[in-house]
């Protein structure tokens, strides 16, 4: 449970910020409240997760692998880095370049792979075979507890929060912060947003099972891919709703972003206030934590879409 993992911790990863913007405010009409991960260590959430699955492993561990759009792979890198092992990467081979950078940078081992979740998961598997402790980035109990760390502070630094937002690619931070809401603050209501391009874990929700067919197509490199088992149990079994967005919203949720808050944030970090400007009538009159999830971003890309 996130209530384990954030003693577990403490002292490894940030307790990153809450920003709130009085001229966002007024031109949304609008209680907001951000949560920035994009100030975490390695750019995003993944370390939280990544800090406490690595804490659990034997002094004898002989590496982890795991595959990554690349901030859990530059996440995972790092923790194991802080405890001497090895870390091996299986990365699609449209990564971002700076994300590739950053695993190598933390002292991981970058495998490419086909750009679809079948190849990732097959890389995976070889490293397996080769001796390698498997680290996934979202379908494993200690990522979700630690991702779930997010709600324990943002819940204690805004106690007047109504409703927590969150961006949902695989599912380890929605459902952790689901289960985290769930212990500490039930009367919280827990959101999930995605790109329409991207829309899995919304389908599958609704279905009541998660979707087999998925090819994403998105900016938001994050948020590709499928929802997890586990996540997905655990999101079935909260009722959670999980809201869609379209690729312009996504940059114009960007843009605000940096213009109010002046804070960088990736398109997958920026779904959540999409998402919630989308859908005004769900939230209005409330009081709205907005997970800002992480900031690696090409300057280039960002440039070129302001």
């Amino acid at each position: 449970m996130p209530a384990d993992a954030i003693a577990a911790i403490a002292g490894r990863v940030r307790r990153t910020p809450v920003m709130t913007s009085e001229s966002l405010n007024r031109l949304t009409g609008m209680d907001l409240v951000f949560k920035c991960e994009q100030l975490q260590k390695t750019g995003s959430f993944k370390f939280r997760g990544a800090s406490f699955a690595v804490a659990q492993l034997p002094e004898d561990c002989p590496g982890v692998a795991t595959h990554s759009s690349g901030n859990h792979g530059a996440a995972l890198a790092a923790a194991a880095a802080a405890r001497g092992f090895s870390a091996d990467v299986v990365m699609p081979e449209n990564a971002v370049v700076s994300k590739v950078e950053a695993v190598r940078a933390y002292g991981g081992s970058v495998h490419f792979c086909a750009a679809n979740q079948a190849a990732r998961e097959q890389g995976l598997q070889a490293l397996i075979e080769q001796g390698k402790t498997p680290i996934p980035p979202y379908d494993h109990a200690h990522i979700i507890a630690g991702q779930g760390t997010v709600a324990m502070e943002l819940l204690a630094q805004d106690s007047r929060l109504e409703d927590v937002v969150a961006p949902i690619g695989g599912g380890g931070l929605l459902s952790g912060i689901t289960l985290a809401a769930a212990q500490i603050a039930p009367g919280v209501r827990v959101t999930g947003a995605e790109p329409a391009g991207a829309d899995d874990a919304a389908r599958s929700l609704t279905a009541g099972a998660r979707v087999s067919k998925h090819d994403p197509e998105t900016m938001a490199d994050g948020l590709r891919a499928l929802i997890g088992v586990r996540n997905f149990d655990v999101l079935a079994g909260h009722h959670i709703e999980v809201l869609t967005v379209t690729e312009d919203q996504i940059v114009e949720a960007m843009t605000l972003i940096w213009r109010h808050i002046k804070q960088v944030v990736e398109p997958s970090g920026a779904v959540p206030l999409a998402g919630v400007l989308a859908n005004r009538e769900r939230f209005a009159a409330r009081r709205v934590g907005i997970v800002l999830s992480g900031g690696n971003l090409e300057v280039a890309a960002m440039l070129g879409n302001l």
